[in-house]
C-alpha cells in the first residue's frame, strides 16, 4: 500500500497513467459506451462513478494546457439539454486547478474515433448520459516545488 493514492484507482490505472506520454488520452467511460469495441486497453472500474475517477486522476495527472481540448467531452445531439454531469467536471476542473484547461465538445460519432485512438480507456459505471471525458496528458514543468520529494 502507498500513502496519497487515491484509494479508487486500481494498480493498473497507475500504470497506465505512468506510461503515458504528452499528448496520450486516456477515457473515463460512463456505463453506456461501447468501451471494449473502441480499445484492447480497457481498464475496468465497475461500480465507480466518473466524477470521483475523475477526481482521483486528476489529482495525479498533469493536463495539455499547450493546444485546444486537454479535455474533450461527447456532445449532446442539437434538441438536448446540456449533461447535468458537466457542471460536476467544471467544479472538479477548478477544485483541481484545471480551469484555464480548454473543454473541447466532439459530436458523437467524431467522440467515438477519436476514443479509438485514446491509449486507454476506464470503463466506469457511470449512470448519467453523455458522461464520458477524455483527458489529453501534458507536461510537468521543471520547478515546479510541489511536485519534488523533500527531505
Amino acid at each position: 500500500m502507498l500513502k496519497n493514492i487515491p484509494n479508487n484507482l486500481s494498480p493498473e490505472i497507475l500504470k497506465v497513467l505512468m506510461e503515458m506520454g504528452h499528448g496520450d488520452e486516456i477515457l473515463i467511460a460512463d456505463g453506456n459506451f461501447p468501451s471494449a469495441s473502441h480499445t484492447a486497453n480497457i481498464l475496468r472500474l465497475d461500480g465507480q462513478n466518473a466524477p470521483e475517477i475523475l477526481q482521483s486522476i486528476l489529482f495525479l495527472l498533469e493536463l495539455d494546457d499547450y493546444e485546444e481540448g486537454g479535455v474533450m467531452l461527447m456532445k449532446p445531439k442539437e434538441n438536448e439539454e446540456t449533461p447535468i454531469i458537466w457542471n460536476d467536471y467544471k467544479e472538479i476542473l477548478q477544485r483541481t486547478d484545471n480551469d484555464h484547461i480548454s473543454i473541447l465538445k466532439l459530436e458523437r460519432f467524431a467522440f467515438y474515433e477519436k476514443a479509438k485512438k485514446a491509449y486507454a480507456i476506464i470503463a466506469t459505471s457511470e449512470q448519467a448520459l453523455y458522461a464520458n471525458i477524455m483527458l489529453r496528458k501534458g507536461v510537468i514543468r521543471i520547478g515546479d516545488e510541489s511536485l519534488c520529494w523533500q527531505e
